[in-house]
């Protein structure tokens, strides 16, 4: 992308298209669903018309950073770093998501507990993951009750990797001057 003012509008598209499609599919095969909190009936439900909001807004967020992103390396105007962790985490909640629906429990809860494996290992406070893996979740699931367990994560990772990244860094400064 040449211009830096220029705005990348084909992601928030995407995702609405994505979301639009995905929707479109479920209102043809039996009505548009609706996910219980925790998947306890009595507990309310959210419907997945909501991530026509969602994941464009991800999708806007996402192209923001995009905007402020230096990388020379591009595809689609899209840097390729940026690209290989939205589709990374789009894979990792796809997974994850399956594993939810076709019942092994123990994956679905090594994926989650995974995730924040990677956040300590990963940047996964950043929008393309969330993106992603919100993305991934949401054919399944919906794109709205990811979205909290996603910023969970984001946030424990952005803990981890700053807050005691700052405190490792200060006490080393200590100790050697």
């Amino acid at each position: 992308m040449k211009d830096p003012n220029r705005f990348p509008v084909l992601i928030p598209l995407v995702t609405l298209v994505f979301a639009a499609a995905h929707l479109l599919i479920e209102h043809l095969t039996g009505g548009v669903k609706s996910h219980h909190l925790l998947n306890r009936p009595d507990l309310p439900a959210i419907s997945n018309w909501f991530e026509l909001v969602t994941l464009p807004l991800l999708g806007v967020v996402l192209g923001l950073r995009i905007r402020s992103h230096p990388s020379s390396k591009c595809w689609l105007g899209i840097p390729v770093s940026v690209l290989i962790a939205l589709l990374g985490s789009l894979v990792y909640g796809g997974v994850m998501a399956s594993s939810f629906l076709t019942g092994p429990e123990i994956i679905t809860t090594a994926a989650f507990l995974g995730m924040f494996v990677c956040g300590f290992v990963l940047p996964v406070y950043r929008v393309e993951y969330i993106l992603g893996f919100v993305a991934g979740m949401s054919v399944i699931i919906g794109g709205v009750l990811p979205l909290p367990v996603a910023l969970v994560v984001a946030s424990v990772s952005f803990i981890v990797r700053f807050v005691f990244g700052k405190v490792a860094g200060a006490l080393r400064r200590q100790q050697g001057g």
